[in-house]
């Protein structure tokens, strides 16, 4: 086992170390960012290291959909990846509910190894109710654990600390790992947590109950009275931990926490409870409507013992809205255990803790003040410093920030205690010793000044005098002031940050404002040389190229007291709103990153998330049992499917210049139906590297929001990154027609660029279009690198260019023999440009680069290939190359006719390729159909195996007479797919058997095959 001590302190939170520790290339090969990580803040810190150092692991970034984790089964699945095949540990970040969507495919994981295993970082943090109120809640997994194979490992930690130790155990055990950290609120705090000198070892052997317990944890936590009657049991989290704060003097009473959930030790378990314990409550919190939760089984389970005097076990369940208002409310919580345990409970409150809060405007020069408070009291080694930010993009239009700030004696009662629940903005009388408004625009439309107890200090940073910041004061927040009598006070901190240097004002205002609030933390104990001494000690003598000591003496004078004595208050006035913490932002190099997306505005993530139907179509209920997936492509009219890879396999060998693939998609579960002849869209994704080499190029962020309207229905939106878009959606490495020339030109800056943009549009530039177009295959991106002034926004750019348009495929299987199943034909195109430059077939790259577990978009387009209406009819079959692929779903259906002893008509059947040894596509099957009677006649042209070039016009000529009476007189059906070059040929084969055989002129011989077209019974299916 790794060595996990050490003596260094970190800064940073929790959640950035366990991103720190999963993505080091000794801890994984491989992290997986899921976008319901990205969405709550975890897995960004992970993608911008790729590119710091090289003992990162790679990053590859998913998007959760139905059987999201078979992405994962596949990797580890020895038959089918270099990652199981040489033993790695693959790490992947998501969510509860993106866990819950996963654990179906999860069961399918290979056993895993001391060197193959998986390890899945869930950060605990989920919208929840109305407001989207960010909660802990664990309740989407509530069905879902249970099912979860032998083969995990599943642990939950509380504390910063307890998340970081238990990010690195994760990897230092041979199980499967999934570790649920507090993302809430504990592993986001700043403050100190201890950082192991070696993060994580891949050789593991031991157990996770004996790697835990070598650096401190046992699998269960009791706290509480030894000799308890009554039990609590919680599962480990922010809740647990107030329960725990709320329970911690009540006599007769214990809390058990439950830090390993899988595997459940029952022996552990009984040996932590209290032989006194007479009653235990597992308080758990479950979808609505759900009586039980999964950890009850395992507790009565565990202390049921037929005969014996044993506990009895109650089952207390909440729904994700009541844990998240318990967990916000420590009076409400105190109420709910005292109901439960019908004992009463009283909240103890300790002075010698200190509660601020702080509220900001996101981005602005007073946002990182919070931050500045609490590294102030961070070197203390009697007091623990402990700092929390939150954001609302509800309540105003570019957002709110708080930062929760507790300074607590070491080892304090409410040093463990979640920071919503020790500084809540629900308490009825203020919860806080000092309180920030950092914006005075703030006060117009909030109330803040509820949070702050009586007697509190309040501190406004505002370019109003006294006198204008009384006249300005909502009635609601005047009344309040005066009712607690708190102190009011204000400071220009813009004012004072110019009079010490006006080119560098804005970034000395925060300092000004951490000066000022140090005065007044010091309360009657502050002199000026105090304060100062306080500031040297945090910045040295001077911050900002100024000094300190002016500072501090032009922000002393500054600071006034606002006398609120013969303020009068008015009854009127609208109210006020309350701060919801409904966001989770990230930042990194001056750039924000909300709900998974970097924005432009803190507008545009309210919009985002308070207006998602204005972004994705809405759609009307449907009674269907497998209904259209909503956020699948929607901005595409078909009707689409979400089917998996289960076989991808090359057919010819690999020196071989042609590389035909067999590929076979899972569609139970779906709906997907498809007749026999009938092709499949795939939705094909443009090539990730290409795509973001692109956005780098025309400097545009990958990760911002774009907007788009969805085709057809102009007051329909959909929004999703601009990575998203380009790779997903627009035909960026299309083919431009000519149109997009003239259009491109009136974004031209250049002159020259503009005229030949225009140029190539016009009727005269036919000729250069064509070259560009047919000899140098130029794609939209290329045209953009040509005319490189040329540069429309990027919403412009996507519809400019438009979708990328499924690429249709015949399907090369029978439903009705293959069931759940779609398998597909497919040749790789690639080719030169005249530049030297490769160029590949966008949808066959797509499906070449297509892993086992992989998800695709499909839609089922009618074909005109179709089987005879009765079984006994002959067909004709000719198929070159990849036109082979809808007479093996004709051969399959038949031979199950045949097999059930139905009656069949005779079956030709002409393929033509270059090499017998190369190319002879699913040769074997052709043979085994031959040799069980369905396959009547095979005729094989290879063209190159021999000096003279056969084609299958050739094979069907040796047939002449046979095919003519099948044609004539049998009612008999021809098919031809493939390339196009050949249907003259094949026509005049025909024809000339027609002739010869029918005694029909060449004339009508034309007239007749003609007419077997009107009556679909000469089919053609080329490209």
């Amino acid at each position: 086992m790794a060595d996990t001590t050490t003596t260094m302190l970190s800064r940073k939170t929790a959640s950035q170390l366990i991103e720190v520790i999963s993505s080091k290339a000794s801890s994984s090969a491989s992290v997986f960012v899921y976008d319901l990580a990205e969405q709550v803040g975890f897995g960004l810190l992970t993608k911008s290291l790729v590119n710091q150092s090289k003992d990162i692991a790679s990053v590859v970034s998913m998007q959760t959909r139905a059987g999201a984790g078979l992405s994962l089964v596949g990797r580890l699945s020895q038959s089918t990846s270099q990652d199981g095949a040489k033993g790695s540990v693959l790490t992947a970040y998501t969510s509860p509910i993106g866990l819950a969507g996963m654990v179906p495919s999860l069961v399918h994981l290979p056993a895993p190894a001391p060197d193959c295993r998986l390890v899945l970082q869930v950060p605990t943090a989920t919208a929840v109710g109305d407001k989207f109120a960010i909660s802990p809640t664990l309740a989407p997994l509530n069905s879902a654990l249970p099912i979860l194979p032998d083969s995990f490992s599943v642990i939950l930690s509380a504390t910063p600390q307890e998340s970081v130790d238990f990010a690195v155990a994760a990897y230092q055990v041979p199980t499967h790992v999934i570790h649920f950290f507090d993302h809430y609120s504990g592993a986001r705090e700043v403050g100190d947590i201890k950082v192991p000198t070696e993060s994580a070892s891949t050789s593991a052997t031991s157990d996770i109950k004996t790697v835990l317990g070598q650096v401190g944890y046992a699998p269960f936590d009791y706290v509480g009275d030894k000799d308890a009657h009554t039990v609590l049991v919680l599962l480990n989290g922010p809740m647990a931990l107030a329960v725990k704060a709320v329970t911690s003097y009540a006599s007769g009473l214990g809390v058990l926490i439950v830090r390993i959930l899988r595997p459940w030790d029952e022996e552990a378990f009984r040996a932590v409870l209290p032989s006194t314990a007479k009653a235990v409550y597992v308080i758990e919190d479950v979808p609505a409507g759900v009586a039980r939760g999964m950890v009850y089984s395992d507790v009565f389970s565990g202390l049921f013992v037929p005969g014996s005097n044993t506990p009895a076990v109650y089952s207390k369940v909440l729904d994700p809205v009541q844990a998240y208002d318990y967990l916000n409310n420590p009076p409400s919580l105190a109420d709910f255990i005292s109901a439960t345990i019908s004992q009463p409970l009283s909240l103890v409150e300790t002075t010698l803790v200190s509660k601020m809060l702080l509220f900001s405007v996101p981005g602005t020069t007073l946002a990182d003040v919070a931050l500045r408070v609490e590294e102030t009291f961070s070197s203390s080694d009697k007091l623990s410093s402990r700092l929390v930010t939150e954001f609302d993009v509800f309540s105003r239009p570019g957002g709110v920030k708080a930062d929760r700030i507790l300074l607590a004696p070491k080892n304090a009662q409410l040093d463990f205690a979640p920071l919503p629940f020790a500084i809540p903005l629900s308490a009825k009388e203020g919860s806080v010793n000092f309180l920030a408004v950092l914006d005075q625009s703030l006060l117009k439309s909030h109330i803040m000044l509820e949070h702050a107890k009586p007697g509190a200090v309040a501190l406004v940073v505002t370019s109003w005098t006294a006198e204008e910041l009384v006249e300005k004061l909502h009635p609601q927040t005047l009344a309040l002031a005066k009712a607690r009598k708190i102190r009011l006070c204000t400071i220009d901190a813009k004012a004072v940050a110019s009079k010490i240097d006006s080119a560098a004002a804005d970034s000395l205002q925060a300092l000004v404002v951490h000066v000022a609030f140090l005065r007044l933390y010091f309360g009657m104990r502050a002199t000026e040389e105090a304060v100062l001494k306080v500031a040297h000690d945090q910045y040295g003598r001077s911050a900002h190229g100024a000094d300190l000591k002016i500072v501090n003496v032009l922000a002393w004078s500054a600071l006034k007291e606002v006398d609120l004595t013969d303020a009068s208050v008015e009854v009127e006035g609208s109210p006020l709103k309350d701060f919801g913490f409904n966001i989770i932002a990230v930042s990194d190099d001056g750039d924000t990153t909300v709900n998974g997306a970097k924005i432009g505005s803190w507008h545009d993530a309210a919009k985002h998330l308070l207006f998602p139907s204005a972004f994705t179509p809405p759609v009307a209920p449907s009674e269907e049992p497998y209904p259209q997936i909503p956020s699948l492509r929607p901005e595409v009219p078909e009707r689409t499917y979400l089917i998996t890879t289960v076989v991808k396999r090359r057919l010819t060998p690999l020196d071989y210049d042609r590389n035909v693939m067999h590929i076979e998609f899972d569609t139970s579960g779906t709906g997907l139906k498809y007749a026999i002849g009938e092709a499949l869209g795939v939705h094909g994704w443009n090539d990730e590297n290409e795509v973001l080499e692109f956005c780098h190029w025309y400097g545009v962020d990958p990760s911002r929001l774009i907007t788009l309207p969805v085709p057809g229905d102009e007051t329909k939106m959909h929004t999703r990154t601009i990575f998203q878009a380009l790779q997903q959606q627009i035909d960026l490495f299309g083919k431009p027609p000519k149109s997009f020339f003239a259009d491109l030109a009136e974004y031209a800056a250049d002159t020259v660029d503009r005229h030949a943009l225009q140029f190539i549009g016009s009727a005269e530039g036919s000729s250069t279009f064509k070259k560009l177009s047919e000899k140098d295959t130029v794609t939209f991106a290329d045209v953009l690198r040509m005319y490189k002034s040329a540069r429309p926004g990027i919403e412009v750019l996507c519809e400019m260019v438009g979708d990328v348009k499924p690429r249709h495929y015949s399907i090369a299987s029978a439903q009705s023999v293959v069931g759940d199943r779609v398998d597909l034909l497919v040749v790789t195109v690639e080719w030169s440009a005249p530049s030297g430059s490769p160029r590949y077939g966008q949808c066959t790259r797509y499906l070449n680069s297509l892993q086992v577990g992989q998800k695709v978009t499909v839609s089922i387009k009618p074909s005109v290939m179709k089987l005879p209406p009765s079984d006994s009819q002959p067909i004709i079959m000719a198929g070159l190359g990849t036109g082979a692929a809808p007479f093996r779903a004709f051969l399959q259906h038949r031979a199950m006719l045949a097999e059930q002893n139905i009656s069949i008509g005779p079956m030709y059947y002409y393929f033509g390729s270059r090499h017998r040894s190369q190319e002879y596509l699913y040769g074997e099957e052709l043979e085994a159909f031959l040799l069980d009677g369905v396959l009547t006649k095979l005729g094989l042209a290879f063209s190159r195996d021999q000096p003279k070039k056969i084609y299958i016009q050739d094979k069907m000529l040796e047939d002449a007479p046979t095919l003519a009476r099948m044609l004539h007189q049998d009612k008999g059906y021809f098919y031809l797919c493939g390339p196009t070059w050949p249907v003259p040929d094949v026509f005049e084969a025909l024809r000339s058997a027609l002739v010869k055989h029918h005694d029909h002129t060449l004339e009508s011989a034309a007239d007749f095959l003609e007419s077997l077209k009107e009556e679909e019974r000469y089919v053609l299916e080329v490209y």
